[in-house]
């Protein structure tokens, strides 16, 4: 075993100054700026090639007419009163000092390079700034968009999120996803060389249409292979109001079950690298707006049943990671 992946003494897992088993956020956030950062929703007014018509419409079959920015303020907003109301908001809850401003909503580098160039340099400028999250789609991802987020990753800490959320082309042809994997790779290997300061998320998503656990995790290998950054693991959760949602209600499609959702992230843990970010484990849906599956509501709940379960199995993030990705090892 890698004595980097072995766990130390009383501490199970390297990455981390606590007794969790995976490489959270936080303690990535406590290594990078020195403490607790409050990431700020944007929404830039941004639109997305699968909704307007350029490789499909109506977008993903799960995305809210928000495209995922539902806990922003409105794009009609200028973009530092958005960033002072939910600076605001948060610091109701916590001391906010460092802030990373979050471009979330639909695809944030589909427009020209200048326009984005004007966005994202403005919002350094904010108090309190200390990075950058742009989340996107690996397919609008053009020369001159690398080249500039090339700029900016020589400025800030920048992460580039990209969307995946499966690398089974059936699967993103049944949630309507406009692109194949191969799309996804050549816009992550471009990404990679074009910006190699820029950190790369990949966005998965669990309890899709049609895939069982075989599928999610044959996802996971494919990803650790590629050892991003940082990762994003959502639940599936049903939205009124999306196609996704209509496909609920006419009793199509089956949300998973707590405790299956559980154990197939700590499968998930395992074939990481372990120097990997986990930057979320469950996903989010708006309250008034979700029709399943409930339990997701509970986060805490589910964060610890995670944490339980890899305790109780005596496993950390990368445990299996060396043995399939070294020895191609299927098990």
């Amino acid at each position: 075993m890698d004595q980097q992946t072995k766990p130390k003494g009383k501490q199970p897992f390297p990455y981390t100054d606590g007794s969790k088993r995976y490489h959270t956020y936080d303690y990535w956030l406590k290594s990078t700026f020195g403490g607790k950062c409050a990431k700020i929703p944007l929404d830039a007014g941004f639109t997305c090639p699968n909704m307007d018509g350029t490789c499909g419409t109506g977008g993903c079959i799960y995305c809210s007419g928000r495209g995922s920015g539902d806990f922003a303020e409105s794009p009609a907003l200028p973009l530092r009163e958005q960033y002072d109301r939910q600076r605001e908001f948060l610091s109701k809850k916590w001391p906010v000092e460092r802030c990373i401003p979050y471009f979330q909503a639909r695809t944030n580098t589909y427009g020209p390079a200048e326009r984005l160039r004007s966005v994202f340099e403005e919002v350094l400028t904010y108090p309190g700034a200390v990075g950058l999250n742009i989340a996107t789609r690996a397919d609008c991802l053009p020369a001159d968009v690398v080249s500039l987020l090339g700029e900016l990753s020589e400025k800030t800490v920048l992460t580039v999120e990209l969307g995946l959320q499966t690398t089974h082309d059936e699967t993103a042809a049944r949630i309507n996803r406009g692109h194949t994997y191969a799309d996804f790779l050549d816009g992550y290997t471009r990404l990679r060389a074009g910006a190699p300061k820029a950190l790369i998320c990949v966005h998965l998503i669990f309890g899709l249409p049609g895939e069982g656990e075989a599928e999610m995790l044959e996802t996971v290998r494919r990803v650790a292979e590629l050892r991003p950054d940082q990762v994003k693991i959502h639940l599936l959760h049903v939205l009124r109001g999306t196609a996704l949602g209509e496909t609920y209600q006419a009793g199509e499609y089956l949300p998973l079950e707590k405790e299956d959702y559980i154990s197939i992230v700590v499968r998930a843990l395992e074939l990481l690298p372990p120097e990997t970010v986990v930057a979320r484990l469950t996903g989010d849906g708006a309250a008034e707006d979700l029709l399943a599956p409930l339990w997701s509501r509970r986060k805490r709940e589910v964060l610890n049943g995670i944490d339980k379960r890899m305790v109780e199995l005596q496993t950390w993030q990368g445990a299996e990671y060396k043995r399939y990705v070294y020895n191609k090892t299927i098990y």
